[in-house]
């Protein structure tokens, strides 16, 4: 059975393990990595049997939102749903005007539309700077779709240093932040906001695979991949399957929420399932991981 916690001020009793859709995105061919439409239908009912009740998406994810209007709205009372505004597509220029109220506005009402849904639960401005909330009023129009009954709770997925700057706003429901053994930046910023009552939600806690392979997506897996040999890691976990392992040890973070780990493997996900029922890694290992990881960490050369 999956423990739940609730999500800060929002009320929302969500599972520990939740689901990340990204890898929703497409099939094969048209550069995604599912084998096939009706495969997305198949994780996606298996993540509901398996008990995750928090799913994230973006309207930046391809075909993500699409995959769960068609395959699992039907089962809409089962989970909540967050989404997001503000970046049409991952690792697309950010344009200025994505953050406008009219481009947020077009973008809920698409979102509900492949989303086959009402509202959504959670609705997330999709990685901001400060100065392009500010310069939009971004806040504004997000209170406005929440007041219209499309999006019950607000939030923002940011990394430092805006992700600090949002938090002592107080006015967000709820933050995407990333967070991992190798990753561990922003470990205080997810305790001050908990300690502000906001929900935490949690990406990359399992490391993003950078422990089985030299290359991936995204900015970050250079340093992280980096941070996983420095550490020699490989040796303290020898035996152990290291990516559930690192997912455990993420779960002993006390303001940690909800973590979204993707997949588009069924075996993955059982995994994942798995890891969350075991719960944080022993102290002592818990220890010895913080430990190599801070010293590689130390190590790095300053901007």
């Amino acid at each position: 059975m999956l423990k739940k916690v609730v999500l800060g001020r929002t009320g929302l009793e969500v599972t520990r393990l939740g689901f990340g859709a990204l890898e929703m995105r497409d099939v094969v061919e048209n550069g995604g990595r599912l084998p096939s439409e009706e495969h997305a239908g198949a994780v996606l009912n298996a993540v509901l049997d398996a008990g995750i009740n928090f799913i994230d998406t973006a309207p930046g994810y391809g075909r993500s939102e699409e995959f769960i209007g068609r395959f699992i709205s039907a089962r809409r009372d089962e989970y909540y749903i967050e989404t997001k505004c503000g970046r049409s597509q991952t690792g697309v220029p950010r344009a200025r005007s994505e953050w406008s109220r009219e481009a947020i506005l077009r973008s809920v009402d698409q979102s509900l539309g492949r989303l086959k849904m009402d509202y959504v639960d959670v609705l997330l401005l999709h990685g901001p700077t400060v100065e392009d909330v500010e310069t939009h009023d971004c806040v504004a129009t997000l209170e406005e779709v929440r007041a219209s009954g499309k999006a019950r709770f607000i939030g923002v997925s940011a990394i430092a240093p805006h992700v600090e700057t949002f938090v002592s706003w107080g006015v967000f429901d709820t933050f995407q932040i990333v967070y991992s053994a190798l990753e561990p930046e922003h470990e205080a910023t997810i305790t001050a906001a908990e300690a502000a009552g906001a929900g935490t939600v949690i990406r990359g806690g399992a490391v993003k695979g950078a422990p089985l392979r030299e290359q991936g997506r995204g900015n970050e897996f250079p340093l992280v991949r980096d941070r996983w040999v420095r550490s020699g890691l490989a040796e303290v976990l020898e035996g152990r399957d290291v990516v559930s392992t690192m997912f455990r040890y993420a779960l002993a973070h006390p303001s940690a929420h909800t973590f979204i780990n993707g997949t588009q493997d069924l075996e993955h996900l059982k995994a994942n399932v798995q890891a969350a029922e075991m719960g944080p890694l022993d102290s002592d290992l818990q220890s010895r991981i913080r430990e190599r990881v801070m010293a590689a960490v130390a190590a790095e050369p300053t901007a």
